[in-house]
């Protein structure tokens, strides 16, 4: 499998590409309460994104067997997975610890339509947790492997996998030549933007990437602790369901990758680098009037609950009451939205 990807997937700053289509940032967020729906959080910085392969003295054999990238994550913070700048269309399969975060069923690597087992991209600006349905996901959160907590666990009875695995596949070659002859043709009809017109508010700005520092020589390889996403609280949030017909699809994926996330110690450890600051707590941020967001798309059809997923119980049933303070925002401060390079470097892939 690696061979028929290898050199699919780069990096670039903290954007994963895979293929000619897919654009990942990995955005960190305000963590929701287990209880109710709510409104979409925003976005608060993109997580920064590493190689493993620079890091062969540093990071667990283990990691280097499987390759990817990996991120910094503190325990019981939550994720979303923002697509903007995708420039294709593009099949986004998302599993968390082998289990897709759309359909509930164990990581095949091959597209399925029943159930639908994968995003469909541009046309899905972000997904922010599991498929649960109904206009609905329920938050993606980092927990340990061990406990029982993450999907993985949950799902599947054992926790031996953890992280992110993310693949892309291209439409077939008639299909893209297709879709990008027309899209050739809608540029030429369509007129210049006006200045400013460009949607703001999405939560997706972060500060430039910090200068990578390469690990100190004499850091001691270890075996880092494994992590992976459990679930949080319930937002509005469609999973949309793809309108073409399957064999529009490659039957071949162009890139995929393999997303480890890394405890801020182990990251100071293995790279050289601090993590982030634990993000701001989510009173706080509203008290400021800062915006919450709400996002509906008219000509689009919500994928239906995936089962396997709908039994997966929120983090705070192994790690305790989540104490922290909610104030939910008030009229006027959610947003609506919606109906409104150079090549990075080479990721490597392997065995997982």
């Amino acid at each position: 499998m690696a061979d028929e990807v290898a050199g699919g997937a780069r990096v670039e700053g903290n954007t994963l590409l895979l293929g000619d289509g897919a654009r990942i940032r990995f955005i960190r967020t305000l963590r929701l309460p287990e209880s109710g729906t709510h409104a979409l959080p925003p976005g608060l910085g993109e997580f920064p994104l590493r190689r493993v392969e620079d890091y062969p003295d540093t990071v667990p054999p283990q990691w280097r067997a499987k390759g990817g990238v990996m991120l910094p994550v503190y325990l019981r913070e939550a994720m979303w997975l923002g697509f903007g700048g995708s420039r294709e269309p593009a099949a986004l399969q998302v599993g968390v610890g082998k289990v897709c975060a759309v359909s509930g069923e164990r990581w095949t690597g091959r597209l399925s339509r029943r159930p639908q087992n994968y995003v469909v991209l541009p046309r899905q600006p972000w997904l922010d947790g599991i498929n649960s349905g109904d206009g609905t996901v329920r938050q993606f959160v980092a927990v340990p492997l061990g406990l029982g907590a993450t999907v993985e666990g949950q799902v599947t009875g054992e926790e031996t996998t953890g992280g992110v695995q993310l693949q892309a596949f291209a439409l077939n070659p008639r299909e893209l030549a297709k879709w990008r002859e027309a899209e050739r043709e809608r540029a030429l009809r369509a007129r210049p933007a006006a200045p400013g017109s460009a949607p703001a508010g999405f939560g997706y700005g972060a500060p430039p990437p910090a200068p990578m520092a390469a690990a100190p020589a004499s850091a001691p390889r270890a075996s880092a602790p494994a992590m992976g996403l459990g679930v949080g609280g319930t937002m509005r949030q469609e999973v949309y369901r793809d309108d073409r017909r399957p064999a529009d699809w490659s039957d071949r994926p162009a890139a995929r990758v393999f997303v480890h996330l890394v405890p801020p110690p182990e990251w100071r450890r293995i790279t050289g680098e601090d993590a982030p600051p634990s993000p701001v707590d989510r009173a706080a941020y509203t008290r400021a009037g800062l915006p919450w967001y709400d996002y509906y798309d008219e000509t689009g059809a919500d994928l239906p609950a995936a089962g396997p997923l709908g039994a997966v119980k929120p983090v705070g049933e192994w790690l305790g009451d989540d104490h922290a303070p909610w104030l939910p925002p008030v009229s006027g401060q959610v947003t609506p939205l919606g109906d409104a390079p150079r090549p990075g470097e080479p990721v490597q892939d392997g065995d997982w």
